[in-house]
């Protein structure tokens, strides 16, 4: 009975917060903001900001790296990650370093300082997962990068607005980086309400606002149809809870369509094309057409900035289409990679059943699929691979027991399973 006590306790107030895992995610999210702070704020070089984050990754690597010293708890395993997943994301960033080797990349010195930073993110958040309970490490990520997400908003608010009145700053903090922080925020904030209890209200509006203010179109879009999809089939929400957060965007909406119609004009009038719809027609014919010089490993790691033509004032650094970006990195062998990632962490999102974060995971996958139609990111997936790693290490750990022993018993004796799935290990 005391034991079925301790449970439900720590079921209700949730994990506490990992100090280490909690400033990984902080840096997460607040990492965009370096050069900007650096260049405008101090003027330093605008390369002062990469090297900065550099610098922090490498610590936090290293002290990840450290905290393996120090003894295993009894009850803690390193099987907080199905290995599915790992051997996906391992692979993903093996043949993301292996293509340096013939990348048409301008500078493959510079282009393997960027590698590095995606390979430490997900390092980083391995190493956590082996000294400590996977649910802890993953949502005191998610916190961190939440909390810094909110600091971003904010910045955003007391930004100068751009010349076509959007958030942000043009050059090193653009309103598609802010868009696409706040609309994780809002996920990542969705899915602790759905293991912590707590609301996480103010935040959500305060992130969901400011990617409506950034005038980011894609990312708006792709966010709007997710998290309708989301609150039309969450059951635990009421039909008047329902009522009242439509009106609350209709109205909100309504409040921000001066904005919209200016915006409209100056896009329509005076926007470079390349950096539009119709501008990134013109950079997907390229690349389909370049696909066909390396279709099978394609043309490497960072292999666009300053490699392939200017679309008129516009340089492309990626292919403004995740599919056709892994195409043109890493041919068919990234389109592989990529489907056999998303395809994982989709499949574990489900295997969660009626559990309430299920719904959370599979509707970003939805708001990925749809953002992927006309963005990319140079040298990772649009869904971070720290961030596939985090998720998934958590759907993993509130999974129904029989499911998680069935993939822990395929590689760890009986008496290893991890703590989330033991009833006579209490985590204090």
């Amino acid at each position: 009975m005391q034991s079925e006590a301790t449970d439900n306790d720590i079921a209700t107030r949730g994990p506490t917060v990992a100090w280490l895992s909690f400033a990984v995610g902080g840096f997460f999210g607040l990492r965009d903001t370096f050069t900007m702070v650096l260049v405008r704020g101090l003027d330093f070089p605008p390369h002062s900001g990469a090297m900065l984050r550099l610098a922090i990754e490498l610590s936090l690597l290293v002290l990840a790296g450290v905290d393996l010293l120090r003894p295993l708890p009894p009850c803690i395993t390193s099987a907080g990650l199905p290995s599915s997943i790992k051997r996906w994301v391992i692979l993903y960033i093996a043949f993301a370093g292996l293509s340096l080797f013939w990348s048409s990349a301008a500078s493959v010195p510079a282009s393997f300082i960027y590698w590095s930073g995606t390979a430490c993110d997900v390092g980083i958040i391995l190493l956590l997962l082996r000294r400590a309970d996977p649910q802890q490490v993953c949502t005191s990520t998610l916190k961190g990068f939440v909390f810094s997400a909110c600091i971003v908003a904010l910045m955003a608010w007391f930004m100068q607005a751009q010349y076509d009145l959007r958030l942000g700053d043009e050059d090193y903090l653009n309103a598609n980086t802010i868009a696409n922080l706040c609309a994780f925020g809002f996920f990542f904030a969705q899915c602790l309400r759905r293991i912590d209890g707590n609301s996480w209200k103010a935040v959500q509006l305060l992130l969901a606002v400011t990617l409506l203010r950034s005038l980011s179109k894609s990312t708006i879009a792709a966010f709007a149809i997710s998290t309708a999809s989301l609150l039309i089939q969450d059951r635990s929400v009421t039909r008047r809870t329902k009522l009242v957060l439509t009106s609350a965007a209709f109205i909100l909406v309504m409040l921000f369509w001066g904005l919209f119609e200016a915006y409209y004009d100056i896009y329509t009038s005076t926007g470079n094309q390349a950096q539009t719809l119709t501008g990134r027609t013109a950079i997907w014919v390229y690349v389909l057409n370049a696909l066909a010089e390396h279709p099978w490993i394609g043309h490497g790691f960072d292999s666009m900035w300053k490699t392939i033509p200017a679309f008129g004032a516009f340089e492309a650094r990626h292919a403004e289409n995740e599919i056709l970006q892994q195409l043109y990195a890493y041919g068919l062998a990234g389109a592989v990679m990529l489907a056999g990632i998303y395809g994982s962490f989709y499949q574990y999102a489900r295997r969660l059943g009626k559990h309430p974060l299920r719904l959370v995971l599979c509707n970003i996958v939805l708001f990925i699929l749809i953002r992927g139609l006309a963005e990319a990111e140079p040298f990772d997936l649009l869904l971070p691979l720290w961030a596939i790693v985090v998720l998934t290490g958590l759907a993993f750990s509130v999974q129904p027991p029989a499911l998680a022993n069935s993939e822990l018993a395929i590689r760890t004796p009986p008496d290893s399973l991890s703590p989330a799935f033991r009833p006579d290990c209490i985590i204090p």
